[in-house]
């Protein structure tokens, strides 16, 4: 949004209002249209030539302009500072002059202001208000907005550009603000009711959002919290919900950011928190999302009455429709993470398009929204990282963002449920390795891996490979897992566990005569090794020899692909943020 639609005061650009003082040496704000000043501010006010651009960087804001001009031997009468101009129609006495030649005003990009979309289900909208109206008024309204908590030794500290990012998104089941004690539990401390751990791979290309059941049977690890006394080191324990990661003891997001870790093995960067009211007053800010019902639901306990078919949804309706689970599928928290995750496809989609970018008071309204409703850690607990961090999620297309959630499996108490090792332990692994549920970033590596011609040809069968298995990894008995493995559920029968490598490596490696490609090929699609971990030789092998494969620090398990499998493990619950399923 530009300066000529945020209104104007006595003609004056709002944009001009920032300008250079000469005396403290940086921009400052002046909103006193009066033209009054004082004599002394008129003697000790020093004419500051013009930059050789028309746009100036703001102190302390990275990548701000502030649009304050000063013109070569011109004097503004009546303002204390130089630099704030007139907009009057013409050219005339008062009205702005002509540019120089030579000093052509940058034409800023169309889109890149208007990128950063609601990639996290709503919690991020502030970041297209403050990237696309660019002042450091609008910065300082929205950081006074935000809700920070320091995590003590939680989180990466910060990430880069060149990285992957992982963010969790927790939606707590806390009943506070308006009309919200009605809810449950109204006296719940706070509980991880709703979480999602956010990936973006590191190109950009694709991103997993990956719903942990709250159910979910886990192990809770140590975790330090500042307390108004000092640090306090909280308990771990074993065996126990997922949910009581937070709240519970007085445990604060470090430590669900410490179980996602531990459950995952994926390091969370930051998190964002957000409450009843962020579902609530964010979709009343972009005017409702659409959602597709596939059968009448009636719920007596989230108040959600609704016919068959497609409903455009806001406010307490909206929230109604995230809280219910007994009208749909089985009933139980697991149908309900799968219709919020279609809810919130729908409002990505929404988010995405014109309607929503080309309306500057929705944009607004939904960062005022969600900026009240947030709470990050104090590494993003800055609009101007957020804003960053925004930019970079925005780089995901839609059609290659996919909801999934962890693999479970019910436990005999009927009310929580078990981690699924088999089809979770792969799941974890394509999110470590960047592999896209979409197989756009398979298909890339695929190309990559045809260039180079390493694991093109033919194969050999499982039970002519011969290979020898070090452990240059840091899990103990590593190779001797991978041997049973092989023997037992691949037919590798020709194999030999060989102890410790002579020295840790950082990745997998497998080393072959020319002779042996066949062979290579073979292990290298049963372990879903990548073209970089095959190292050939020059001289062919003779007799018997066997190839030499050496895990690194990159191996997560025996039967666990190094690089991630091509797709997900049949029966992983999934939906694709570019395509509306109807709620059954």
């Amino acid at each position: 949004m530009d300066a000529q639609s945020r209104g104007r005061a006595d003609e004056i650009d709002p944009a001009d209002q920032w300008v250079f003082n000469p005396q403290t040496g940086n921009y400052e704000l002046r909103l006193d249209q009066s033209g009054q000043q004082s004599s002394a501010a008129k003697s000790t006010a020093p004419r500051t030539p013009a930059p050789r651009s028309s746009t100036r960087r703001s102190p302390g804001v990275p990548g701000q302009e502030a649009p304050g001009r000063e013109v070569p031997g011109r004097e503004t009468p009546g303002r204390e500072v130089p630099g704030q101009r007139s907009r009057r129609a013409g050219s005339g006495s008062g009205g702005t002059p002509p540019p120089t030649a030579g000093r052509r005003k940058r034409k800023q990009p169309k889109s890149r202001k208007k990128k950063a979309l609601l990639w996290t289900g709503g919690v991020m909208a502030f970041v297209v208000a403050a990237g696309s109206i660019g002042a450091y008024l609008v910065y300082q309204h929205f950081n006074s907005n935000l809700n920070t908590v320091d995590v003590t030794g939680a989180g990466s500290g910060g990430f880069k550009k060149d990285q992957a990012v992982n963010i969790l998104v927790i939606g707590t089941d806390k009943r506070s603000g308006k009309g919200n004690d009605g809810y449950g539990d109204k006296n719940s401390v706070g509980h991880a009711d709703t979480s999602i751990l956010f990936h973006v791979s590191k190109d950009r290309t694709n991103a997993t959002a990956l719903s942990i059941p709250r159910d979910l049977i886990t192990d809770i690890p140590d975790c330090e919290t500042k307390t108004a006394d000092g640090t306090k080191v909280i308990r771990g324990t074993h065996k126990t919900r997922f949910n009581e990661s937070l709240g519970q003891e007085g445990r604060d997001p470090g430590c669900t950011m410490r179980t996602v870790k531990s459950l995952t093995g994926l390091t969370v960067d930051h998190f964002m928190m957000a409450d009843f009211n962020a579902v609530k007053s964010m979709t009343t800010a972009v005017g409702g999302v659409e959602v597709c019902l596939a059968k009448d639901i009636h719920d007596k306990d989230s108040k959600l009455n609704l016919p068959a078919g497609k409903h455009v949804l806001e406010g307490e309706q909206a929230l109604a429709f995230v809280r219910t689970r007994h009208s749909v599928g089985f009933g139980g928290d697991l149908s309900r993470i799968e219709i919020q995750q279609q809810f919130l496809s729908s409002l990505i989609r929404k988010m995405k398009s014109s309607d929503t970018l080309s309306s500057p008071s929705k944009m607004w309204d939904l960062a005022e929204a969600a900026t009240k409703a947030l709470t990050v850690d104090s590494g993003i607990g800055k609009i101007s990282r957020l804003r960053d961090l925004g930019m970079e999620l925005s780089k995901v297309n839609p059609k290659n963002i996919t909801f999934a959630t962890v693999p479970v499996v019910d436990n005999t108490d009927g009310a929580t449920v078990l981690l699924n090792e088999s089809k979770a332990k792969p799941l974890f692994s394509m999110m470590q390795n960047d592999t896209s549920l979409t197989e756009v970033k398979q298909k890339e590596q695929d190309a990559k891996n045809k260039q180079q011609g390493l694991l093109e040809g033919t194969r050999a069968a499982a039970s002519e490979v011969r290979v020898a298995v070090f452990n240059g990894s840091e899990t103990r008995g590593a190779a001797l897992a991978t041997l049973t493995w092989l023997q037992n559920e691949e037919g590798v029968l020709k194999s030999s566990n060989e102890g410790n490598a002579p020295q840790k490596l950082g990745r997998t490696t497998l080393t072959y005569a020319p002779n042996q490609a066949d062979q290579a090929r073979k292990l290298a699609d049963l372990m879903g090794l990548p073209a970089a971990a095959l190292k050939p030789g020059t001289k062919d092998a003779v007799g018997r020899a066997a190839m030499t494969l050496t895990l690194g620090s990159d191996y997560k398990g025996a039967g666990v692909p190094i690089t991630g499998p091509a797709k997900a493990p049949e029966g992983v619950q999934k939906v694709e943020a570019d395509k509306q399923v109807c709620a059954k």
